[in-house]
């Protein structure tokens, strides 16, 4: 059963794909010359139903979108597509992001769960911001990798999504943006990375240990990277090496 949170997040990615269609069809009657009574008409659908669509105030079905979309010469498409990523909820997740905070060196200014909504949508695990650089880092944090091919393109997509960012405006306009992997050490995750090595050293090209003596010291960002955590009764500790 969905949960208080979850409906009112389903209902509103409903309205606003109702709202959007709506704005396609008023702009395909714009640009056709075509009113609502000809394009009722055409399409077989009430005008005064029509004119409730319009107006945002109605809820049609996909095959009454279908229709009018057909009357002006269009076609209807809608997709379900994977979502790039919550916010950070996994057991194993949090505790290495507490240790990133908690080790990371005072240059980075941390913002965690960040949210961007072009062109994709979603949420950042954590984005660090060096000032002095004008740098971003966009970081994901995995415990698991199931789907290193879909998991390079959400964190990619994310990434170039950062300007939508709501605390993006008072950045720097020429700010760069960079991306970091962290994997939780375990026998699967190696197991999938050794798979995928040439994906991730594509997506990840800078070694590890120069992004770790970046992350907790001084020497300067070397470029996206993959680095590991190992998370075991003593805690979370950083693993240098490839």
């Amino acid at each position: 059963m969905a949960t208080p949170r979850a409906t009112i997040a389903a209902s509103r990615s409903a309205r606003q794909v109702r709202e959007r269609l709506r704005q396609d069809l008023e702009s395909l009657c714009r640009d056709g010359g075509v009113s609502q009574r000809a394009l009722a008409k055409a399409a077989s659908v009430p005008q005064s139903y029509v004119s409730e669509i319009f107006a945002g105030a109605a809820l049609p079905s996909l095959e009454t979108y279908a229709c009018l979309a057909a009357a002006l010469g269009a076609d209807l498409s809608a997709h379900v597509y994977p979502h790039t990523g919550p916010a950070i909820r996994d057991r194993l997740s949090v505790p290495i992001l507490e240790s990133m905070l908690g080790d990371l060196h005072p240059r980075w200014q941390p913002f965690t769960e960040v949210r961007v909504v072009r062109p994709g949508r979603g949420w950042i695990d954590l984005v660090l911001h060096e000032r002095r650089e004008s740098l971003f880092v966009a970081s994901e944090i995995q415990s698991r990798l199931e789907r290193i091919e879909q998991l390079i393109r959400w964190s990619s997509e994310k990434a170039g999504s950062l300007p939508s960012w709501s605390g993006w405006p008072a950045m720097p306009a020429d700010a760069r943006v960079s991306q970091l992997l962290v994997v939780r050490w375990t026998r699967s995750t190696r197991e999938a990375t050794r798979a995928a090595v040439r994906q991730l050293g594509l997506a990840y090209p800078a070694h590890p240990d120069d992004a770790l003596a970046a992350l907790f010291g001084t020497a300067p960002w070397p470029g996206s990277a993959l680095i590991w955590a190992r998370v075991d009764g003593r805690g979370v500790r950083f693993v240098p090496g490839r």
